[in-house]
């Protein structure tokens, strides 16, 4: 393996959001990666500070046509160059379009538990959050049709945000279940925003479906996010693109990001995403065979030492997603009390919503040691959980 994943390196002290805790303290929450990223965006970072000049930046034809190739070669989906509009992240897009595609006062349908910060995104902006909760049985979350579909249909509903895989439960959704979804957004005319961050992060063996690649009508009303900063760990370069077929709606979409100062490129954001989608494959594959070793070692450990709690099955990004029913259903409050025992820092489910107050959310991206050291803490901090609240 010619890429070191097992090297540690110290973001104490760095203004790294992740790390800025307690000196004893160890972070497993936010999706955020501690390796170092692929060499081959690093050398473009070095050769671009080399010119020593940091004025305001264009977006060139190169990152789009970087893009596309990927996004061909890797899913099978072919873009058009003009549907591909540059953006600081995925998030600031997802709020620009809640502002510039909803009325105040529209309800907004997503599948929950999901990403929180959709529903910031939300209500922030004075809209209200319209949650489907997925079907929970076995260990297996499913969508729930016929809920989805009465929330779609209401006459308030203007905007469905979808996530494709699903954060935090790791589904990658198959074409059966998208081509479903799409008849009903298409059925009551609601637009989709997909949020396709984690796409590049499916297992092995394992790949994901554009939204927009499984029908043209349902392309002609969806606008995907996309960005290379959750499979490369670029999140502080501030590089993402928002894919739109439909003409009209990429007008008010480019309008909205522009007033809203979120459509110019800092110094380093094209030319990292270029370096990423161009030379960063191998990378990302000996990046994609670690993490799938990391996942495999958390849950047999888990299995073995804290049988209580189970690592639900999943198909794609760095976390896992622990049912901890067996011990309780506040896992605020399990978190918590593991962070002031061990220092080991997870993130506690209820903030995605529906049945989440019964989860985990453990972030397993970071060298073997680090995790090893969580596994330990995590396991310390359930027996002293138990013995201070059994029976």
């Amino acid at each position: 393996m010619p890429f070191d994943f097992d090297h540690v390196i110290d973001r104490r002290n760095t203004n790294a959001y992740k790390w800025d805790v307690k000196t004893d303290e160890l972070p497993m929450w936010v999706a955020d990666m501690d390796f170092g990223t692929a060499p081959a965006v690093v050398d473009a970072i070095e050769k671009r500070l080399k010119l020593g000049a940091f004025g305001y930046n264009t977006v060139p034809d190169s990152f789009r046509e970087s893009i596309i190739r990927w996004w061909q070669r890797r899913h099978q989906f072919t873009m058009e160059k003009e549907w591909i509009v540059y953006c600081t992240g995925v998030v600031p897009a997802i709020s620009s379009i809640v502002r510039k595609m909803t009325e105040i006062g529209d309800d907004i349908v997503v599948l929950s538990p999901v990403y929180n910060i959709f529903y910031n995104s939300i209500l922030n902006n004075s809209r209200k959050v319209l949650a489907s909760e997925l079907h929970y049985e076995d260990g297996s979350y499913a969508i729930a049709f016929a809920d989805l579909e009465e929330k779609l249909a209401r006459s308030t509903t203007s905007l469905f945000i979808f996530c494709n895989p699903h954060n935090p439960i790791g589904k990658v959704w198959d074409r059966p279940t998208l081509e479903r979804i799409a008849e009903l957004c298409i059925k009551h005319d609601v637009l989709v925003v997909s949020d396709e961050i984690h796409c590049d992060l499916t297992h092995i063996s394992h790949s994901y479906i554009p939204f927009a690649s499984v029908s043209e009508e349902i392309a002609d009303r969806t606008i995907t996010c996309v960005a290379p900063t959750k499979a490369f760990n670029l999140a502080g370069l501030q590089t993402a693109a928002i894919v739109i077929p439909n003409p009209e709606i990429r007008k008010m979409v480019d309008r909205g990001i522009n007033t809203d100062e979120v459509a110019e490129p800092n110094t380093f954001a094209i030319k990292t995403a270029e370096a990423a989608f161009e030379d960063g494959e191998e990378w990302l594959e000996e990046l994609r065979y670690y993490l799938g070793q990391n996942r495999i070692f958390l849950i047999g450990s888990l299995k073995q030492l804290v049988p209580e709690v189970h690592v639900i099955e999943a198909e794609a990004t760095y976390l896992a997603w622990i049912d901890c029913t067996a011990m309780t259903e506040d896992t605020k409050k399990l978190c918590a009390f593991i962070r002031e025992k061990t220092g080991l820092y997870l993130s506690e489910g209820d903030i995605f919503g529906g049945n989440g107050s019964r989860f985990v959310r453990w972030n397993y991206a970071c060298p073997k040691g680090l995790l090893e050291d969580g596994i330990k803490r995590f396991v310390e901090g359930v027996e002293l959980y138990k013995k201070e609240y059994s029976g």
